[in-house]
């Protein structure tokens, strides 16, 4: 990889409202462009909503060929950056939970969320592959929100060379609270958890992890607390989040080519001292 600067992105995306939502992440990568950065962030399912009331399919768009698609196409081309951002995405007569990625040539690839928690399993098929996709400033691997829980997705992802691991969420935070206190105990909470949970899967594995979240009430009980949070291949978190309330935000945070090279060569680095023919087990289901 080389050195980057990532624009990671929190947003309120309300259910089934696509253009407005559309309309956010355009504005939200043009000032992300205008202040340098080639890569930007957004979270899970920020373009069709968070999907766990209603009708996902009338929402749900090809990916590539649909016109949210095809619109991030061409403002990628006009400002010459990335952009990863989450969509309902319609093949075969199903739809998915998707992150695309996007740059200045077009369409790059797509992550399918592999592990539905809770209700999303009555609205979206599950991925099949982790997807290692080259930007040419990077190699990115992402895993989708619940994904995140699972340490064996960012373990497969970088054993695969992902370098830069996005890690895009729409975790909801139970009943919408009135209280502003009872609010900031909810964020305190979610992101005591996605510190502890990604920096450990940064250290793990030596690689950057890039966290985001939906922020605000989207749907019916849809609730989501936010969080932005930039962690180095050394498990050191970079860059954090400044807002206390749950609203829109954006940051900006360097990622430095050689933090990684550097992680990479460290005295017993696991993933060079691993040994992958004694781990059978994990994959065994227990009766």
């Amino acid at each position: 990889m080389v050195d980057l600067r990532v624009a990671v992105v929190q947003m309120n995306a309300l259910l089934g409202e696509v253009e407005g939502n559309l309309a956010q992440v355009e504005q939200f990568v043009r000032d992300a462009a205008d202040r340098g950065a080639q890569l930007v962030c957004l979270p899970e399912l920020a373009i069709t909503g968070h999907w766990c009331a209603g009708d996902v399919w009338t929402a749900s768009e090809a990916v590539p060929g649909g016109p949210s698609c095809s619109r991030l196409e061409a403002l990628c081309r006009e400002l010459g950056c990335f952009v990863s951002v989450g969509i309902a995405e319609r093949e075969g007569g199903v739809a998915f939970n998707t992150q695309m990625v996007i740059g200045p040539e077009g369409y790059l690839g797509k992550q399918r969320k592999l592990h539905m928690s809770a209700d999303e399993y009555f609205h979206f098929r599950m991925g099949g592959k982790m997807h290692i996709i080259d930007i040419g400033l990077c190699k990115l691997g992402i895993g989708i929100c619940y994904d995140n829980t699972f340490p064996e997705t960012a373990r497969l992802a970088a054993i695969n060379g992902a370098e830069v691991f996005l890690a895009p969420h729409a975790a909801r935070c139970g009943e919408w609270e009135d209280d502003l206190d009872k609010q900031l105990l909810k964020i305190k909470a979610v992101m005591d958890n996605a510190r502890m949970t990604h920096c450990g899967r940064a250290y793990d594995n030596g690689m950057f992890v890039v966290y985001c979240n939906q922020a605000g009430p989207a749907g019916p009980e849809t609730n989501h607390c936010g969080g932005l949070l930039v962690v180095d291949p050394g498990g050191k978190i970079l860059c954090e989040g400044q807002s206390s309330r749950i609203e829109d935000e954006m940051i900006l945070c360097d990622l430095p080519a050689e933090a990684y090279d550097a992680r990479r060569r460290g005295r017993c680095f696991n993933l060079q001292t691993r040994r992958p023919e004694i781990y059978g087990d994990i994959s065994l289901i227990s009766e």
